[in-house]
């Protein structure tokens, strides 16, 4: 584990860019990412205006006191801004040594490896400080960026689950993937 406090933010770097623990300050940078509909159209959730999208930063931030902690919510900022959010990533534990894992950026930050490299080391996270033995991406099945991106980084697709989550007014379907301790290559330093 990591022994970190509620009092010590976690923060992670992977190359250039920081996972961060949410700040309060966050709203605005939240929202960038879960009131767009051309970010929500892709997760399990609709569009959120700003009161909703305060709602879910503060219930982010509730849970980051938890002892132990439920989940890993962290903001994706360039380590020289880390005052921008630029995306989110989060690893949901559940289960015996298992976690849930979702990510998202802001439209203009995708396409320039921020999200492989924000995934990556969430799992180097997951895998190495916190000992899980099993991480698993629930994804749409028309999103195929999402899905080559798990697969390059070693996730196997394991099927998929009917009316998974109802969002934007509608059953969909999700493809599940997952990753074993075992099967993760950590990046060569």
């Amino acid at each position: 584990m990591t022994g970190r406090t509620p009092s010590q933010p976690l923060k992670l770097t992977a190359g250039s860019l920081m996972l961060r623990d949410f700040e309060a300050g966050d709203t605005d940078g939240v929202l960038a990412i879960v009131g767009d509909d051309r970010v929500t159209h892709w997760l399990s959730f609709a569009s959120r205006d700003r009161d909703e999208a305060q709602s879910m930063l503060d219930g982010i931030l509730e849970r980051q006191l938890d002892t132990p902690r439920c989940e890993y919510y962290l903001a994706i900022t360039e380590s020289a801004s880390p005052e921008v959010v630029i995306g989110f990533v989060r690893l949901g534990l559940g289960g015996v040594k298992a976690a849930d894992l979702g990510y998202a950026l802001r439209p203009e930050w995708q396409g320039r490896g921020i999200a492989r490299a924000a995934v990556s080391r969430m799992i180097e996270f997951g895998f190495g400080d916190l000992g899980l033995h099993r991480l698993t991406a629930n994804i749409g099945p028309q999103n195929t960026a999402s899905m080559r991106l798990v697969e390059s980084l070693g996730f196997r697709r394991e099927g998929t689950i009917r009316d998974h989550v109802h969002t934007n007014g509608a059953w969909r379907d999700s493809a599940s993937f997952s990753l074993l301790e075992g099967e993760w290559q950590p990046a060569a330093e």
